[in-house]
């Protein structure tokens, strides 16, 4: 890791890199999905809302987010479009059966099931409002909502959050922070950005060069022209 320098020289710099990146994804046409975390507000988030992003975060864990958006319309369709959690609940077995004919992943898909029989029974209102009260923590006793894919549904119901993730934190430990919180609110603050927007211009940067880390290797290239 790299020694934090947190200096306005420094801070311009990463800024600056940060924008740079911010360009390249956009070019690579992802701009709908910069534009779609910055417009998320969780207070507008409705039961289908968080029914469809759960089930996104679920299915995504652990694997490759192409084949995910691949199937995710026929899981969608197998889950009646998320129109409500009861619908789901009540009818948990079917849903699931036809799900495993795309994704045959009987964990991840009866933590979707179950997600939905929870919010059946607190209701979606007072669901809603413990999530909104106690964020993460609560969203982390939800099945398959661990210590990054917590965040990552946070992210995706409005809460200015990060998700902790690999790229992330390369990309922290690169330009000297002990986590990437800390590196997207430091870019934030800069730019004017939500810290969530931040996160998904790094992680999908991350996503299209591997050789992203490269981009934040300015303190060596100027070390190496002084010397």
């Amino acid at each position: 890791m790299q020694p934090l320098d947190r200096t306005p020289q420094h801070l311009t710099k990463l800024a600056e890199t940060y924008l740079l990146l911010k360009d390249a994804v956009i070019e690579q046409g992802f701009e709908w999905e910069i534009e779609w975390q910055a417009r998320i507000c969780f207070s507008e988030v409705t039961e289908t809302d968080f029914l469809r992003e759960s089930a996104w975060v679920v299915l995504s864990a652990g694997m490759r987010e192409t084949v995910i958006r691949r199937k995710f319309e026929p899981i969608s369709q197998a889950f009646y479009w998320w129109r409500s959690a009861s619908l789901i609940a009540d009818n948990a077995e079917v849903c699931r059966q036809e799900a495993s004919t795309i994704f045959a992943n009987d964990r991840k898909l009866k933590a979707i099931t179950t997600i939905a029989e929870r919010i059946t029974k607190k209701g979606f209102p007072a669901f809603k409002n413990f999530v909104g009260h106690h964020g993460v923590d609560f969203i982390q006793q939800l099945p398959f909502m661990g210590p990054a894919t917590s965040y990552h549904l946070a992210k995706n119901i409005g809460l200015d959050e990060v998700k902790p993730d690999r790229h992330l934190k390369r990309t922290a430990a690169a330009t000297g922070y002990s986590n990437p919180r800390d590196l997207c609110e430091d870019i934030a603050r800069i730019v004017g950005d939500r810290v969530s927007v931040v996160d998904v211009v790094l992680w999908r940067f991350a996503t299209i060069y591997p050789n992203y880390l490269d981009y934040f290797a300015y303190e060596s290239r100027q070390q190496d022209a002084e010397q």
